[in-house]
């Protein structure tokens, strides 16, 4: 089966999955490529854009090095807090990194996979590529039925707003 692209009302991120379960996020940031590695990368910086609108984001551990764990906190009023957790596995500044995604689902236990963030410079400008390897497409009909996606996206927002004010 073919890449499917996915509009989840963002002229500015596109969502592709495809049946070999992994899934694709990709926009192209009006700022310069160190400037997007060091959001991604700089504990300080995390929560001014990490998470849905309404919700904050606590850095509760972050060792940005191969082998090096991360834990985000995710709070939001209408909800239980979620983390977010998982190793770096591989760094590559300011080209990218590889690290485990996983996060808790009640009754389910842990989520997640490897996930892939490709940082690369378009004029100036910096093209973001998280390719996030789910297991199967159930799994990622899972996460699109639970929000995953417009939640992404509107992190990627937040992202892009932050960035624009230096």
């Amino acid at each position: 089966m073919p890449a499917t692209r996915i509009d989840r009302s963002s002229t500015e991120t596109t969502t592709i999955y495809s049946e070999g379960g992994d899934l694709v996020f990709e926009r192209t940031f009006d700022a310069p490529r160190e400037q997007v590695w060091k959001a991604f990368t700089d504990p300080e910086l995390i929560p001014r854009w990490w998470g849905p609108h309404g919700t904050t984001t606590t850095v509760a551990e972050m060792d940005v090095r191969p082998g090096g764990k991360w834990r985000y906190v995710s709070s939001a009023p209408d909800r239980d807090d979620v983390a977010f957790y998982g190793e770096y596995l591989e760094i590559t500044p300011p080209a990218g990194f590889k690290w485990t995604f996983m996060f808790d689902v009640e009754d389910l236990g842990p989520q997640g996979g490897p996930e892939t963030f490709t940082f690369e410079d378009v004029d100036g400008r910096t093209k973001v590529t998280s390719i996030g390897h789910m297991g199967s497409v159930e799994a990622i009909e899972g996460a699109l039925a639970a929000g995953m996606v417009a939640g992404a996206i509107e992190t990627w927002d937040r992202l892009e707003a932050m960035l624009a004010e230096g």
